[in-house]
């Protein structure tokens, strides 16, 4: 049951069958197996609850006649699940079986003998407990997970009355009349409290949302593109995994290609990350006008000899230097074209395609054209995980630079090609490789947290597999 929120929050699906999915994963019987206390404690809460339950009937009993007699308000107090195991059922979801288990009964006793009522509270011990129950996983109209109970089969072996206030003195005597009645009440009861609490789970999943606004920009979009797949050794699902802009709705112009996940069963769960979902994400934040950034001279590290100012690039500008000796410059940098994220075996590619426009600051803060280059970048990138963030580094493969419009006469563009390149790799990129490394924190979901991650780039997909830790 645990795993079944694990589904519907990761996304997870192997089998390129239907729409093609931007997230993929997998949990496998491992994982499966860790998640079984989970779906035990899941059980329990199901079933650790006062039952509304009116048990009415009457019985002969020596020297006292016909008694009638009622129960109410059943609780269980105590439970017990000694021998439990879960697996996958092929074709419909997972199934538990519970079976040696006991459970503590409370709950609250009237009686009428020889016309005179009575009545207290009593204790009933259920011994040799078995339960098989089947939660079935599927997908609605609105592309929402859903569960259903598929199956549920209970037994009760023994079971001990105990009486407590009034004539419980008397009645402790005759306990062995209600052992049948309760004991088929008792077991009747189980299966129903069961479904019950799993139709609760699917209203709650009838309302789950499968959009979420990240920042003003973006959005992700982690709605089911297939019917869940349950093998015999994993369960999968496959999620839209898009990005998409907030306000007017618009069609990324990137479709998903189909990837496998690997049949891996030494971990639990295995996450698969197409370059759909990066390459979205680019595309949004491009077409909202974000990938663009001001810079000035303040903006520049103290200690760098190279100045943002005409005396600086006058150097390769040499008209910029004679129409405005020693002013200040201000750079505009931004993506004449969306980032595109290739994943190759082994590493990342990062394709860069900008524009760099400068402006003289004029004394009375107008700004005059300088000029505007086109800039264009490849990088090679490498990903880290580990149990609490995900980092990286990148390194520069190629750049290139042309001139777009000179606005104030000839440029030295080899050498300001060069300086370019040099000012990337020794200053941009080795900033950019710190913050990487420093990593970003991971969130945690129902206090999951990863357990040795291993990552490895794949021909259009990063995969990550993991074990997972639960703290309560």
């Amino acid at each position: 049951m645990v795993w079944a929120f694990v589904f519907v929050l990761l996304g997870i699906c192997s089998r390129a069958e239907g729409a093609n999915a931007g997230l993929k994963g997998r949990v496998t019987q491992k994982g499966l197996q860790y998640g079984r206390q989970f779906s035990l404690e899941v059980l329990k809460s199901l079933l650790q609850k006062e039952h509304v339950l009116d048990l009415n009937g009457s019985y002969n009993i020596p020297l006292l006649g016909d008694v009638g007699y009622s129960v109410a308000r059943i609780q269980i107090q105590e439970l017990q699940l000694r021998e439990s195991s879960v697996s996958f059922s092929e074709g419909t979801g997972i199934r538990l079986v519970v079976s040696n288990a006991s459970i503590l009964l409370s709950g609250a006793w009237r009686v009428t003998a020889l016309s005179i009522p009575d009545s207290g509270s009593f204790d009933v011990r259920v011994t040799d407990l078995s339960l098989s129950t089947e939660l079935g996983l599927s997908w609605d109209e609105r592309s929402r997970p859903q569960v259903w109970a598929a199956y549920c089969r209970s037994s009760i072996g023994r079971l001990h009355v105990k009486f407590h206030g009034g004539a419980s003195w008397l009645y402790n005597l005759f306990t062995g009349a209600l052992q049948a009645p309760l004991r088929y009440e008792v077991n009747k009861q189980l299966c129903p409290e069961l479904r019950k609490g799993i139709g609760d789970l699917e209203q709650v999943l009838k309302t789950m949302q499968v959009t979420a606004q990240l920042d003003p920009f973006v959005a992700i979009d982690y709605s089911l593109v297939n019917r869940p797949v349950i093998a015999r050794e994993h369960g999968d699902m496959d999620l839209k995994g898009e990005f998409y802009g907030v306000g007017k709705r618009r069609g990324s112009p990137f479709s998903p290609a189909p990837f496998l996940l690997p049949e891996q069963g030494d971990r639990m769960l295995l996450l698969g990350l197409s370059e759909l979902s990066a390459n979205s994400a680019a595309w949004v934040y491009f077409a909202a006008g974000a990938l663009r950034r001001n810079f000035t001279d303040s903006m520049i590290p103290k200690l760098s000899p190279f100045r943002l100012n005409t005396r600086s690039l006058g150097l390769f500008f040499p008209e910029l230097k004679r129409l405005y000796p020693n002013m200040p410059l201000e750079l505009h940098l931004s993506a004449r074209k969306q980032p595109l994220l290739t994943c190759w075996p082994g590493s990342l590619d990062l394709a860069l395609f900008g524009t760099a426009e400068a402006f003289v600051v004029l004394p009375n803060a107008t700004l005059a054209k300088a000029f505007l280059l086109d800039l264009d970048a490849s990088l090679a990138g490498k990903l880290h995980l580990d149990s609490a963030k995900v980092g990286g580094s990148v390194a520069l493969r190629n750049f290139s630079m042309s001139v777009a419009r000179p606005h104030m006469g000839s440029v030295q563009r080899k050498a300001l090609e060069l300086l370019l390149k040099l000012v990337l790799r020794m200053v941009v990129l080795p900033m950019a490789n710190k913050k990487l490394k420093e990593g970003f924190p991971l969130p945690s979901i129902y206090n999951l947290s990863l357990v040795n991650p291993h990552v490895t780039i794949n021909q259009g997909f990063v995969l990550v597999a993991t074990d997972v830790l639960y703290k309560a």
